[in-house]
Parts: C-alpha cells; sequence; structure tokens
C-alpha cells in the first residue's frame, strides 16, 4: 500500500474513532467552543498575544457531530485536512474539570492554554491558572484517565 493511500486511510479510522467522542458545543446548533477558530490558537501572533479568534458561520466545517467555525477559509481547510492536529484536548471540555474528576464541563474557547504543544480549554481562569501554577503534567494524566474513562463505550 503507498504511502499516501495509508495516510489517507489511517486519518479516516481516527476520525470514525474520534466522533464517538463528545465534543464541547451549543445546545443549539451544535457549534463547537462557542464559534472560536481552534486552528487561530496555533498561530504565533495569537499565542503571543493569548488573544481569541471568534470564528464564522460561513467558514464551516462539521466534524465529530458538531460544527466548527473558523475566521477564514484557509484555517477551514487546515481544519478539515486534518483536525486530530488542531482539535483542542478533550474535543474542548474542560481540562482542570476533568483533572479533578468532575465530569465533562463544556467551555466556551475564552480561556485557553498550550502545555506541551497541546490546546487545553478551561472553563474559567482559575482552572487556566492551576495548571500553569501547578503540577500541569500530574494534572493532564488524571485529565487522560478521566476522559478515557468517560468516552469509552
Amino acid at each position: 500500500m503507498n504511502k499516501l493511500l495509508f495516510s489517507i486511510l489511517l486519518t479516516l479510522l481516527s476520525c470514525v474513532a474520534m466522533s464517538a467522542e463528545p465534543v464541547s458545543k451549543s445546545y443549539w446548533g451544535g457549534v463547537a467552543i462557542e464559534s472560536h477558530d481552534t486552528v487561530a490558537y496555533h498561530s504565533a501572533e495569537v499565542r503571543e498575544k493569548h488573544a481569541e479568534v471568534i470564528g464564522e458561520e460561513r467558514f464551516t466545517v462539521e466534524w465529530g457531530g458538531a460544527k466548527w467555525h473558523f475566521a477564514s477559509q484557509e484555517s477551514a481547510d487546515k481544519f478539515a485536512a486534518d483536525p486530530l492536529r488542531y482539535k483542542p484536548e478533550y474535543n474542548g471540555h474542560c481540562a482542570n474539570a476533568l483533572s479533578l474528576s468532575e465530569g465533562l464541563v463544556k467551555t466556551d474557547g475564552t480561556v485557553w492554554e498550550f502545555f506541551g504543544e497541546e490546546l487545553h480549554l478551561f472553563y474559567a481562569e482559575r482552572g487556566r491558572q492551576r495548571w500553569l501554577n501547578g503540577d500541569w503534567k500530574a494534572y493532564k494524566q488524571d485529565a487522560n484517565k478521566a476522559w478515557k474513562e468517560l468516552t469509552q463505550d
């Protein structure tokens, strides 16, 4: 099997596997992380300014049972090509709540941080500060364990 075909197959299988995991989305409309552009967080400028970028309905990609909005067609295309790279950890649910075994708490995309190279969203600034000032690696292990338990079929 050639490398391109293998890569496409692997991406499709990953997307199918991920589609069963819940996404932090609105009750009405099913929009992920309150329309924030998850690709934009990865840009150097947004990371440096610790800004947030709101997406537009006209740049929408459906993935994981949710509608993801983007600020540009370029961002939408990047996400569509590799959603596993750009989606936030825990599909946008609060990393801190998971680390404290509080379950799946939705976020709105305004409180975020990169730990390692992974984007994490938080319900409130207090949770982000806990991770910034504490042992985020241990918190991440706890969150990963809770996520696995909550998303297993």
